[in-house]
């Protein structure tokens, strides 16, 4: 069902109400740029809770915004019922997901590159270190890719509510498929969690920015909590995993995400009541036609390609090699096509189009940090396993917990910035030296390591427990300032015609990060260590001082992030 647009909203649309465009919108508009991308995140910067908030009444209930701008429902509570902890209600069902979601994701990613490069004696696929570590970075390159997909789909087919419920149903299938201890089963289980994942991750995201307006001062702490749930689930996840898949058998590890991603569904279903985007349709739905059609594309296009795919690797012109590669290729070009139309569209007013150029560097920012922060679930494990005494006052930890530890920082963390943020109200910093802040923590994570890496060569050298507690504690803060802050900008920098691109090309830097990673791996082994983590960290130390050499810049075109 398409939403009642409020007739009060000034031109803009930027004070938490309805899209500015929605009133003359046609559904069956064939701009495809204007239908990609998550659908469900033009609620976050342009039309806000004032027109994705319903009430516990249901959908079309009358709200209202306060004085600032947050949408309230006819008894004066937050959208989607009474605020818990200075926060709306509808936080806690999403935060939950993310939870298990994360449990889930994390806990089979910590053991994946474990598994792949274990050997067949143990029950693994007998990769390379670096091989495997390549084709785990490609597996979550393809994840944010097919983040615009499922945006695509919650914006024109299904709505955010049910695009997220059925990426959830396909995530705890895969799990589930890569439980049953045959190689081909893996692949299957792995292509459905990425299609799941591509459809609930951007989702979640705009789905929590609905519940605040654009004025909202408690946003950028709402995203630092639901930030904070993400990382519990990352803490979780690897312990229990890693203990089942590292010490009884991989398959028991990816059995507990199976489990994990089927209780995050079942919470989900329970607080649908209390969710600002819970309407049962799309919000700029397909005509019937198209509808028919483009289900038969997505069906019929996703058959094509498996059995493709299938076929090729029968005849051994598609090598997993290859096929990362590509992978590579698409991540790199999907967010120039995307800013390209952005740039290039009448849609876009010329203040919007100033705000596309602070976009940029904030994206580009993200791109420096996550290089840096997915290489802790494969080149960071694989060094601890290798080459690190994980035995803490005699009981000898599995090496995929270092996961569990990024995510234990992150969760410590995340409430005292969130904390620091709600008190400064409007003194706390700006969003690029916040964001600038993180990148910096994130390159730091890694030079941290280099001087105890310095002269190491062989196979039987150890180094300190220590050093990678350090390096998890500085990426793991900088992990909070940056996703949060970036994901809270990024609601907020989106041209009103266009919000519903804003969380799909934020979740695309994570996929051309985890894209160049997935071909810089490779040199892990066949270079110094020292070397290897010196030139990494220095990517993100440079991309944080540049941002940082560019913050008056930032400051003033980027109204009205603050």
């Amino acid at each position: 069902m398409s939403p009642s647009p409020s007739q009060d909203s000034p031109p803009d649309g930027r004070d938490g109400g309805a899209h500015p465009t929605a009133p003359t919108r046609p559904v069956n508009t064939t701009d495809p740029a204007e239908g990609a991308g998550s659908g469900t995140t033009g609620a976050v910067a342009a039309r806000g809770p004032a027109d994705a908030a319903t009430s516990p009444d249901g959908p079309g209930a009358a709200t209202s915004p306060d004085d600032t701008g947050t949408a309230v429902s006819p008894d004066g509570t937050g959208a989607g019922g009474r605020d818990v902890l200075g926060q709306p209600r509808g936080l806690l069902p999403l935060s939950g997901l993310e939870v298990w979601e994360r449990f889930s994701f994390l806990g089979m990613q910590a053991i994946l590159v474990l598994f792949f490069s274990a050997t067949a004696a143990d029950g693994g696929l007998g990769m390379e270190p670096g091989a495997a570590a390549s084709v785990a970075a490609g597996y979550s390159t393809l994840v944010y890719l097919l983040s615009v997909a499922g945006g695509w789909i919650a914006d024109r087919m299904l709505g955010s509510y049910r695009a997220v419920l059925y990426g959830g149903l396909l995530i705890a299938c895969g799990h589930y498929a890569m439980a049953v201890p045959l190689p081909a089963f893996t692949w299957i289980g792995l292509g459905l969690i990425s299609a799941g994942t591509g459809m609930l991750k951007p989702n979640v995201a705009a789905m929590v920015g609905k519940l605040y307006s654009a004025t909202d001062e408690r946003r950028d702490a709402g995203f630092s909590l639901y930030y904070m749930s993400i990382n519990i689930g990352a803490f979780l996840g690897p312990i229990v995993t890693g203990l089942l898949g590292e010490g009884i058998d991989w398959h028991w590890g990816f059995s507990a995400a199976a489990v994990g991603m089927t209780l995050g569904i079942v919470q989900y279903v329970a607080g649908r009541r209390h969710l600002a985007g819970r309407r049962d349709g799309a919000e700029f739905p397909l005509p019937p036609a198209a509808m028919r059609r483009a289900v038969w594309l997505l069906v019929g296009g996703a058959l094509v390609v498996a059995a493709a795919c299938v076929a090729l690797s029968l005849l051994g012109a598609l090598t997993l090699p290859g096929f990362v590669d590509t992978l590579t290729y698409v991540s790199m070009a999907a967010p120039a096509v995307y800013f390209a139309v952005l740039w290039r569209s009448p849609r876009v007013t010329a203040a919007e189009r100033g705000r596309l150029r602070p976009f940029l560097v904030l994206w580009l920012a993200s791109v420096a940090f996550n290089f840096v922060l997915f290489q802790s679930y494969t080149v960071l494990v694989l060094l601890t396993d290798a080459h690190v005494n994980t035995s803490v006052f005699g009981y000898h930890a599995p090496s995929s917990w270092i996961s569990s530890a990024l995510g234990a920082v992150s969760v410590l963390s995340a409430p005292f910035i969130a904390g620091l943020w709600q008190r400064m109200g409007r003194r706390q910093p700006h969003a690029s030296t916040k964001l600038a802040c993180g990148v910096l923590l994130g390159g730091l994570g890694f030079l941290v390591l280099v001087p105890t890496l310095l002269g190491t060569s062989g196979d039987g050298w150890r180094i300190g427990l220590v050093w990678i507690v350090l390096a998890v504690l500085c990426i793991g803060v900088g992990d909070v300032l940056l996703e949060s802050t970036g994901l809270s900008a990024t609601s907020k920098l989106a041209p009103a015609a266009f919000s519903s691109q804003a969380l799909a090309l934020w979740f695309l830097s994570l996929a051309l990060a985890t894209g160049i990673q997935a071909q810089t791996v490779k040199f892990y082994g066949r270079i110094a260590d020292s070397l290897y983590f010196t030139l990494n960290g220095a990517v993100a130390v440079v991309a944080a001082l540049a941002v940082l050499a560019v913050a008056p810049w930032l400051r003033r075109t980027m109204h009205p992030v603050r």
